[in-house]
């Protein structure tokens, strides 16, 4: 009888180390899993930090070149305008010599 209730006793506690090397093993497993969701998220993020660096550096560029054509314009409208004024100012003095 003796012998019955030490191995009872032995599988009790051979039964309570074993649950606690499943639930090890479960909280292991869990970790595993949230860490690479974790890892996965943050590849995500610097994804889309790329792709908005990138498209930032496309729109610097877009716009770097819409200020180069507007200096241009700016500038034919300038010299435009002064040739329109010599016009002007040559139909003038011509008036007042007619006068």
């Amino acid at each position: 009888m003796n012998g019955q209730q030490v191995t009872l006793a032995d599988a009790e506690w051979v039964g309570g180390v074993g649950a606690a090397g499943f639930f090890l093993l479960a909280i292991v497993f869990v970790w595993q899993l949230a860490a690479t969701w974790r890892a996965r998220m943050l590849a995500a993020r610097e994804e889309q930090y790329r792709e908005l660096a990138l498209r930032y550096g496309q729109l610097l560029e877009d716009n770097v070149a819409l200020h180069k054509r507007s200096l241009e314009e700016l500038q034919q409208t300038r010299e435009e305008l002064a040739q329109t004024r010599r016009s002007v100012g040559s139909m003038e003095k011509m008036m007042r010599e007619i006068e």
